[in-house]
């Protein structure tokens, strides 16, 4: 079972389940699921090979919304679902194979296709930092500037540094190994009939109209929001207007 964060509680609305991207946690996304609350219970979760969440041999997006599932039911009712990048396609297989679990989809700056970039560089990245070496965060966030230019990324990937115990809260060699499943989408029969949400930063290039075509025949009911002067890390870079859409959007899909 998934590591769950819970925040507030139920209102008439649904349930919120967010769903983080690669490399991220549950926690991530604290500050967004507590803007959230006040009107929704939110559930936030640490995928598999992520954060508190038990260390898996696979990591495929079949069984990460498997996963996702699981969570679901244990809540007793279907929930609306918000999910990045990674999070975004398993949220969308699940919410392709399970329908009926999921009343409405936020897919953030992700599409259901394949991605030619890589993430290993950032495997490398965190393998070669001395955790020998490390007694706070920052001494981490140092030795990461050799390899990793953005700031911004070197302080995201040691939110999942156990500083304590020296170690990684990302299941590294998994991730590296199932790295083509990742940036991949399965091929799988079904279409979500239910109302979509596809929330992308406009200075990003993850979803693209090209891309219009393969989400029309998954999720007929799609529609479409940018955010300005946002890129891929869209809550990140402009929390206050992705909470204000989502807030809007949830208020008004049916």
């Amino acid at each position: 079972m998934l590591n769950m964060l819970e925040y507030g509680s139920s209102t008439e609305q649904p349930d919120l389940l967010i769903v983080h991207g690669l490399f991220g946690s549950g926690r991530n996304w604290g500050a967004v699921a507590k803007r959230l609350a006040p009107e929704r219970r939110v559930v936030s979760v640490d995928q598999r090979n992520h954060g508190q969440s038990p260390w898996h041999d696979s990591h495929d997006y079949i069984d990460m919304a498997r996963d996702l599932a699981e969570v679901i039911e244990t809540q007793g009712a279907p929930m609306d679902v918000l999910g990045h990048s990674m999070g975004g396609k398993a949220a969308m297989v699940l919410a392709l194979q399970r329908p009926d679990l999921v009343n409405r989809l936020i897919v953030a700056d992700i599409a259901p296709i394949p991605y030619k970039h890589d993430q290993n560089q950032n495997i490398d990245s965190m393998r070669s930092v001395d955790l020998n070496g490390v007694a706070k965060r920052a001494d981490a966030v140092d030795q990461l500037a050799a390899t990793i230019e953005d700031p911004t990324l070197r302080s995201f990937f040691t939110q999942s540094l156990d500083v304590k115990e020296r170690r990684w809260r990302l299941n590294l060699d998994v991730l590296e190994a199932e790295m083509p499943k990742i940036l991949g989408f399965p091929e799988i029969t079904g279409r979500y009939d239910g109302p979509t949400l596809f929330l992308s930063g406009a200075n990003s290039d993850y979803v693209l109209p090209e891309h219009r075509p393969i989400i029309r025949e998954l999720f007929p009911k799609a529609r479409y929001v940018k955010i300005a002067g946002a890129g891929h890390w869209l809550h990140a870079e402009k929390p206050r207007e992705f909470i204000q859409t989502v807030q809007a959007w949830l208020s008004k899909a049916v």
